[in-house]
């Protein structure tokens, strides 16, 4: 009677096994596949989520955070970028995760800079133009200080956006400059659009780097630049100790601080001990089909500037 009413217990193991898979399979389902968040491990799907909600949380307070935690040395590294571009006027740039705009104010002005110098040479070269013609030079300059270089800040977080639009008004920023919405890893632009891709401090926040950077590739034109500053890791061993001491000490405590916000700096940290060193970022860059890849490090590997160009 026994064993009619109950099953065997080898076909009662094979039945629960059945329900176990069924389960795991439903599981991996609506969690999809796994990656990290700092040092947790999390669906794809949550990492995207935890990684807009920390930007939203911080987009107020992100420009006064990048000054206190790297004592005002973000400025120099984005500064070290603008001058490795060299744009010219009539560039094209994207600005990815571009946020509150400082690669882009930085972009602005350097072709601002660049085209006033070229009028200068212009008006030296040409010592017996008349005082009408000198002014006529001076009118367009003045109607077209940027010669016609645009750069488009696409960035996928609202608030961050909102925080880059308001500087630009309260800065002066208008001519030239765009926003929009969108994500690193599906841009809404056509093919072989922008002369310059940037991202700067943006890559590790992104959840797949392989399809990012498929996306920089695509939407450069032929002989496009990708160039890429974000924190990386540091070769002397010494520094590297005193760095891991203030990032995990003294970073989250200044987010509380100033921002009100512990854990999205705990979240900060971490992600940069789990982002790819540099050679092996260079090799993810190569992969997409860039050439002439190669990275400076600054600050001892701190931060590193990656650099390819689509060929």
């Amino acid at each position: 009677m026994a064993a009619g009413l109950f099953p065997c217990r080898s076909l009662l193991s094979r039945r629960i096994g059945a329900v176990r898979a069924l389960l795991g399979a439903a599981r991996g389902r609506t969690e999809g596949p796994q990656t990290h968040f700092g040092f947790q491990n999390v669906s794809e799907e949550e990492r995207r989520e935890k990684i807009y909600q920390v930007f939203e949380n911080v987009a107020e307070k992100y420009d006064v955070m990048n000054d206190s935690m790297s004592l005002g040395i973000h400025r120099v590294w984005k500064d070290v970028l603008m001058h490795k571009m060299n744009p010219s006027p009539g560039t094209l740039l994207v600005d990815v995760a571009g946020g509150t705009g400082d690669i882009a104010f930085r972009f602005l002005n350097y072709v601002r800079a660049v085209r006033e110098r070229q009028l200068q040479q212009k008006l030296r070269q040409h010592q017996n133009l008349s005082w009408q013609e000198i002014s006529k030079s001076y009118q367009e300059e003045k109607s077209n200080p940027l010669g016609d270089s645009q750069v488009v800040v696409c960035d996928i977080n609202r608030e961050m956006l909102k925080a880059g639009k308001q500087r630009a008004q309260h800065l002066g920023y208008s001519e030239g400059l765009s926003w929009v919405l969108g994500n690193a890893e599906e841009l809404p632009f056509d093919d072989d659009k922008f002369d310059v891709y940037t991202i700067a401090f943006g890559i590790r926040n992104v959840t797949r780097i392989d399809l990012a950077l498929q996306e920089a590739y695509r939407v450069l034109k032929p002989g496009g630049r990708f160039l890429c500053l974000e924190f990386s890791h540091v070769s002397n061993p010494i520094l590297s100790r005193l760095y891991d001491l203030y990032s995990f000490q003294v970073v989250p405590v200044l987010g509380e601080v100033i921002a009100g916000d512990w854990k999205s700096y705990q979240y900060l940290v971490e992600s940069i001990r789990r982002f790819p060193p540099q050679e092996e970022l260079k090799a993810m860059i190569e992969d997409v089909g860039f050439l002439k890849v190669d990275y400076e490090n600054l600050n001892s590997g701190i931060v590193a500037i990656h650099s390819g160009f689509k060929l």
